[in-house]
């Protein structure tokens, strides 16, 4: 039983260090999502299209 409190313990102060890991990376896959052409927009969070020159 105290190794399963123990563990349990152990598991539950080391999850938040994981859940907050991904943040960053996702805002990323997402912005790298955008058709050729288009870029990120962080304020609308939508792709729009590159001016050309």
């Amino acid at each position: 039983m105290k190794i399963v409190l123990t563990l349990s313990a152990l598991a539950l102060s080391i999850a938040p260090a994981f859940a907050s890991c991904g943040g960053e990376k996702m805002k990323d896959e997402t912005a790298s999502s955008c058709v050729p052409g288009q870029t990120w927009d962080p304020v609308t969070s939508t792709c729009t299209a590159t001016p050309s020159s």
